[in-house]
């Protein structure tokens, strides 16, 4: 009989099914959408992040950098030399020097941050680096010679940027000055940790890559773009802090389109001694015992280093800028919202068509009590009728969720993503404090970083295609809400068809 009943109604209301299907259809797809798009922005953000963040790792520890008191100028590297510096040649002096220390702006702190974190329940591993920019200045001055009375005498003297040459001063160009400063990352790491951290983010390219016994030596892995571009190769040396380094190996980022966290990798020993900061760090990576232990690890951590910033990958998934935290920002509100609506609405046309259908079959479910059906019956009865008309809507909304996804995935939209850090930039204009070179009481040259005493932003752009994945759970999600809109609407419907009586059938058929 239920069955007999069920032909009937779909058969005899298709125009009430079809409706009620479709508007569950385009909810249901419209949600497997969302959810596949979501999990492909995330993937996408995880990807921008993976070069800088590092596999496996779950929490980073960090400190917040702290403005320059008053009275602090500058910022940038400081570059002395004496008078008798360099090597002079027709009346001109080529002059050298490479600095490597930690970027204004940012900020170390105590290695021992390193054991305390270690020290946290649930904490399976954590590895310290140092952040740090080498600067390489080069520069071409007319012979410094000392007057009289041990000054030097002044001359014009202009200075550039990274941009290369400075124009000559002077009359017909004699006397000026020409200065051109280089400058790259470099990350010391612990050579033994290569299982978490910015290391564990790369492929190995040629060579090899630090290993234990790479302690307190002078050794050095690149960047595989940054080598090409640098032209240097694996077997030859990198100045480094005014020290020369092997390089041992190159990397690629193990993400597509993207370049690893540094330009340079070595020992974080060897790192801390050459810059001045001995037992100090830039970042500690974290990696939990288990991923539903990374809140109760971050506010251990947050407690135990009350001045640390501690940060979880989906912290800094939020910071990840481009068309991709737009994207990101569009599916989290618009498309939330939008799904929510159109369910919303499918399920109340659903609910209104069954009550509709029920008031119209009004002397059937009375002449149906008039013979002996139970009002659980004809519950069931109604209840049965919408739950096939939402499983047919949500076996066509899967249909049409699945067909919308692929369409995505072969567009294949690209994204731009950076992950923001912050050190010291080169680029900057001239002017300002330490924007220039000037003489100094012993009758040498100093010279400071140009770019001001602000600390600059770099940011690496990466090009990311969304890629919006299919999982099971998000079919299980489709069925999930099929089965609950006909439920939903079935249940109504038949509460209100229970509540007929029979002599409501009799007074219809008179």
């Amino acid at each position: 009989m239920f069955f007999t009943y069920l032909r009937r109604e779909l058969a005899g209301r298709r125009r009430q099914t079809a409706i009620i299907a479709i508007g569950m259809a385009l909810a249901i797809a419209l949600v497997i959408i969302v959810n596949s798009v979501a999990s492909g922005v995330k993937a996408a953000q995880a990807s921008v992040l993976e070069s800088v963040y590092g596999v496996g790792t779950d929490i980073t520890v960090s400190q917040s950098p702290t403005p320059p008191e008053e009275g602090e100028g500058g910022g940038g590297p400081r570059f002395e030399f004496d008078a008798d510096a360099g090597t002079t040649t027709d009346g001109t002096t080529e002059l050298s020097q490479s600095r490597l220390m930690a970027g204004f702006g940012a900020s170390t702190f105590d290695a021992s941050a390193l054991d305390t974190v270690l020290g946290v329940d649930n904490v399976a591993a954590a590895s310290g680096t140092l952040s740090l920019t080498n600067t390489t200045f080069n520069g071409q001055m007319p012979q410094m010679q000392q007057g009289g009375d041990g000054t030097v005498p002044s001359g014009p003297t202009t200075t550039e940027g990274t941009d290369g040459e400075a124009p000559q001063g002077g009359p017909d160009g004699a006397g000026g000055s020409a200065f051109d400063v280089d400058s790259f990352s470099v990350l010391g790491l612990d050579p033994s940790a290569d299982a978490i951290g910015p290391l564990s983010a790369v492929s190995l390219a040629e060579g090899r890559t630090l290993d234990a016994d790479d302690t307190g030596a002078n050794v050095a892995v690149l960047d595989a773009d940054y080598a090409t571009s640098a032209e240097l190769a694996v077997g030859g040396t990198i100045d480094i802090g005014g020290t020369d380094f092997e390089i041992v190996g190159t990397v690629t980022s193990n993400a597509a389109d993207s370049a690893s966290a540094s330009n340079v990798y070595i020992p974080l020993d060897v790192a801390q001694t050459l810059s001045g900061e001995e037992g100090m760090l830039s970042n500690i990576y974290v990696q939990a015992a288990s991923s539903t232990d990374i809140s109760q690890v971050q506010a251990d951590i947050e407690a135990a280093l009350p001045d640390a910033t501690v940060s979880t990958q989906e912290d800094l998934a939020s910071s990840v800028s481009g068309s991709l935290s737009t994207a990101s920002d569009l599916v989290s509100n618009l498309g939330l919202w939008l799904s929510l609506a159109v369910l919303v609405a499918a399920f109340l046309i659903a609910i209104l068509f069954t009550i509709s259908g029920v008031t119209r079959r009004t002397r059937e479910f009375g002449t149906l009590k008039a013979i002996g059906w139970s009002n659980r019956r004809i519950t069931g009865q109604v209840a049965g009728e919408s739950l096939v008309t939402g499983l047919i809507g949500g076996a066509a909304g899967i249909a049409i969720g699945l067909i919308g996804i692929l369409v995505i995935n072969v567009i294949a939209p690209t994204l731009s993503g950076s992950a923001s850090s912050s050190g010291f930039d080169l680029a900057g204009g001239q002017g300002g404090p330490g924007g220039a070179a000037g003489g100094d009481a012993s009758g040498g040259t100093v010279t400071r970083g140009f770019g001001g005493p602000m600390s600059q932003t770099a940011a690496a752009t990466t090009e990311v295609a969304l890629n919006a994945p299919i999982t099971v759970s998000v079919i299980a999600i489709a069925v999930g809400i099929a089965i609950l809109g006909g439920l939903l609407a079935g249940a109504i419907g038949g509460w209100r068809a229970s509540r007929l009586r029979p002599a409501e059938a009799l007074r219809s058929v008179g």
